[in-house]
């Protein structure tokens, strides 16, 4: 029977364990802190609840195909994706549906519903060029080149949109000043900058409202417990407050890792930590760190969880806040390294979706704005300027106090992302995607000099976010299958 150690029990590492389980090989993942799920986690205090990371899934069946029937759990389509608020005092829903989405833009931005759906098409057809190359593929690898599939997507580079920003993407295809923000928006989505990034990304919108978005019916953190349920099921063995301190190699090949108890021979490592810190740390090597320290890093984020009193029917599941001025926003993050004085404001209240969530008669608010990576700010003036801030805009573009009605309050910043995930600098995402190569210079999902070593997760191909860790696992579960089917023909 071969052997696999996984470090890290992220999104990417839990589905890296269940794949390989299901192969027949023994795993053994070990994680430096006390809990599963990495990002994807959830936090109690004074009665409230809050899934603490991610707050979205889209391509949900990228976690149902990791689960037997039995532990798939129920998943809510959102009616309405996000409540947008402007600067100006226009309001606009983001139904999941195409027609109402046009409609509702057509009726407060005065865009003609077919520019919209004309540019949904568009993305959609990105989508289609990319996903197989991209997204659930490793171009890494000559063969995966070398099929009809890829020739298509090569022979169609231009209509990737590679060599376009996101933002003079949109400018061009709805024109509309708000309207274009919305959909600058998604760059955010893996930490990047929508006046940098290739409007590739434009797939994003795609997912979201031709495919849909969705909450699991008893909050994210049901994703965590249903894979962990599942690897148990499997006979995966977890260690957890246990770190790997080195990966082991001979000749070519991975012999194993140690940890704090010793050696763990094993033919298989997958690494689930951040790719700056296993080059720092686990197989040290200057020169791929060195080409990693280049790349420049995702931003990250600052997030308020506020136990609310009252309620308050003027918000959704997910509401987004506008900054006025959003270059000026992203030339804070990305240029001047500081939290921005009119921030974008995101809230995600998912008390309105399972009230035990809350107290009878409290709201639980997730209060997050973006924040650049963590390069020694003063983080504590910056959280406080940064909560005057939040409130006095939410205050103003709503017309009510919120200041009094915050019952119970927990901080997480840029500094405790890092702490608390492995993530270098907070940047949720490892290096950004703010250059038209930014795809192409991430990690590949294995080392080619090096036999059984492999790589998920968000800092590495295809990249950072749900749908594109749990990827990561599909395509080094393929690599690691040609392995074992190798092993086991020579044998």
């Amino acid at each position: 029977m071969a052997h696999a150690i996984v470090i890290g029990n992220g999104l990417g590492g839990l589905a890296t364990a269940i794949r390989l389980a299901r192969q027949g090989i023994c795993v053994y993942v070990y994680e430096i802190s006390d809990k599963a799920g990495g990002k994807i986690s959830e936090l109690y205090f004074d009665g409230f609840r809050f899934d603490a990371g991610p707050s979205l899934l889209t391509l949900p069946e990228l976690v149902f195909e990791l689960l037997d029937d039995d532990l798939r759990f129920t998943v809510n389509k959102l009616e309405i994706i996000t409540q947008y608020f402007y600067p100006d005092g226009t309001q606009v829903s983001a139904f999941s549906d195409v027609t109402k989405l046009t409609e509702e833009i057509e009726n407060k931005l005065k865009v003609p519903a077919d520019r919209v759906t004309g540019y949904l098409k568009k993305t959609a057809k990105v989508y289609n060029l990319t996903s197989d190359l991209f997204i659930f593929g490793s171009f890494h690898r000559m063969k995966n080149l070398m099929n009809l599939k890829s020739l298509k997507t090569l022979l169609n580079f231009r209509k990737l949109q590679a060599f376009k920003s996101l933002h003079g993407f949109n400018a061009r295809e709805l024109g509309e000043k708000r309207l274009v923000q919305m959909f600058d928006r998604y760059a955010t989505y893996n930490g990047s900058n929508p006046y940098q990034t290739p409007a590739t990304l434009s797939v994003i919108s795609h997912l979201e409202h031709n495919l849909g978005a969705f909450i699991p019916e008893k909050g994210m953190f049901q994703i965590t417990d249903s894979l962990m349920k599942q690897a148990l099921r499997l006979g995966v063995k977890f260690h957890f407050g246990q770190p790997v301190r080195k990966v082991e190699t001979e000749r070519g090949k991975v012999t194993g890792a140690w940890t704090d108890s010793g050696f763990v021979p094993a033919e298989i490592v997958v690494s689930d930590v951040d790719i700056h810190q296993f080059y720092s740390l686990l197989l040290p090597d200057k020169k791929r760190l060195a080409k990693i320290i280049r790349d420049e890093r995702s931003s990250s984020a600052l997030i308020f969880y506020w136990g609310m009193k009252g309620e308050y029917p003027e918000l959704g599941i997910h509401n987004i806040f506008f900054s006025g001025d959003y270059q000026e926003e992203f030339r804070h993050l990305f240029k001047i390294k500081q939290v921005y004085n009119d921030p974008t404001v995101y809230i995600y209240i998912s008390s309105k979706m399972n009230q035990a969530d809350a107290p009878v008669g409290c709201e639980n608010w997730f209060v997050m704005i973006n924040a650049p990576s963590d390069t020694d700010q003063n983080w504590a003036e910056i959280i406080e300027k940064s909560r005057l801030n939040i409130l006095e805009k939410l205050e103003r573009m709503l017309g009510l106090k919120f200041a009094d009605q915050i019952v119970a309050e927990e901080i997480l910043s840029p500094p405790e992302i890092c702490k608390q995930t492995g993530s270098v600098n907070g940047s949720i995402y490892g290096s950004s995607s703010n250059s038209r190569y930014a795809s192409f210079n991430r990690h590949a999902n294995f080392r080619k000099d090096i036999k059984g070593l492999y790589f998920v997760g968000g800092s590495v191909h295809p990249g950072g976010g749900i749908p594109l860790c749990l990827s990561s696992a599909k395509i080094v579960d393929g690599m690691v299958k040609e392995q074992v089917l190798n092993v086991e023909i020579l044998k």
